[in-house]
């Protein structure tokens, strides 16, 4: 049940995070994108990443699994990275949607990494 939601949910996290640094990098040059929405989706993008993470945690301690070597080191990175964006967004704050935009393409990178790994 978990390890199929898990996977399941990866594809939310992957896909949404995709999305929002997408929009948010055409938010940087599209006035007309500059909306709340976009900062709800972003939320609720990065939110999907520590979901995964404790189904992931709770999937393995409660199954006694073993996870391949790296996949948890993505899933654990893709936290640090939600923090380090989010820690940067006032030092950054003429360049907000760079910052939002190419985090989401990264957390979006290292949740296909993730997956990738999680399959051999």
């Amino acid at each position: 049940m978990i390890s199929g939601l898990h996977a399941n949910w990866a594809w939310v996290v992957i896909v949404g995070n995709g999305l929002a640094g997408a929009w948010a990098l055409a938010a940087h040059k599209v006035v007309s994108l500059r909306t709340r929405a976009l900062w709800w989706f972003t939320g609720l993008a990065q939110v999907a990443v520590f979901v995964q993470v404790i189904l992931g945690v709770v999937m393995v301690s409660r199954d006694k699994l073993e996870f391949p070597q790296f996949h948890a080191f993505y899933g654990f990175v893709s936290i640090i990275a939600v923090a380090v964006i989010y820690s940067y967004r006032m030092q950054l704050k003429g360049r907000t949607y760079l910052l939002y935009g190419f985090g989401g393409l990264f957390l979006m990178g290292l949740g296909i990494r993730a997956m990738l790994v999680g399959m051999g």
